[in-house]
């Protein structure tokens, strides 16, 4: 069983915004657009598509076991809110969407690139929290490192144009939460 760090030195994606995201709007001063243009999508095989929609529907409240199935056993989920480092406690992040969220929906995805090892897509996530009721889009990258199986091993979800860090106080807290959050969200076991 490889730990969490070695995990990451294999498979952590490191895409560059500014290349992937080559639609600027013209108020962008960062050069990066995360915004999803669905009709620029490139083709994937159905396999592939499949992983996108399984994914979309976790970020959609799904929080189910099929779903869970597109990551491997060994696998972690890196946003800037949570570090998790099995498929367990990935669980216990979209488990907590249905029970955090009056609705989470997928507006649109733009895939960007697809290898045989990355999927890398754009996506527009509508959150409506369930103490305010006021629906917030968030464009965020979406970055997925994939085994020989088509498995995900490495999910990386950035907000802005620039890399997470995986030291110090910020890590400790995106680890805390990626730890804790299982026992208050109770995905099953079997994950």
């Amino acid at each position: 069983m490889a730990t969490a760090q070695e995990l990451q030195d294999k498979y952590e994606p490191r895409p560059d915004p500014q290349s992937l995201t080559s639609n600027p709007p013209d108020n962008s001063s960062s050069g990066v657009d995360y915004e999803p243009h669905p009709e620029k999508s490139i083709k994937v095989t159905p396999e592939r598509q499949h992983i996108v929609h399984a994914i979309t529907s976790l970020y959609s409240g799904s929080a189910s076991e099929k779903d869970m199935q597109v990551y491997s056993q060994e696998a972690i989920y890196d946003d800037p809110w949570s570090y998790c480092d099995t498929r367990y406690k990935i669980a216990g992040q979209w488990y907590g969407i249905p029970k955090m969220m009056a609705s989470s929906k997928t507006l649109k995805t733009e895939i960007v690139k697809s290898t045989p090892t990355e999927l890398i897509f754009k996506m527009q996530q509508e959150y409506t929290p369930r103490v305010v009721h006021f629906s917030k889009p968030v464009n965020s990258l979406i970055s997925l490192t994939l085994d020989e199986n088509e498995k995900v091993k490495y999910h990386k979800d950035m907000w802005n144009q620039k890399d997470y860090n995986h030291e110090g106080l910020g890590k400790i807290m995106k680890t805390l939460n990626g730890d804790q959050l299982t026992k208050i969200t109770r995905p099953p076991g079997t994950l």
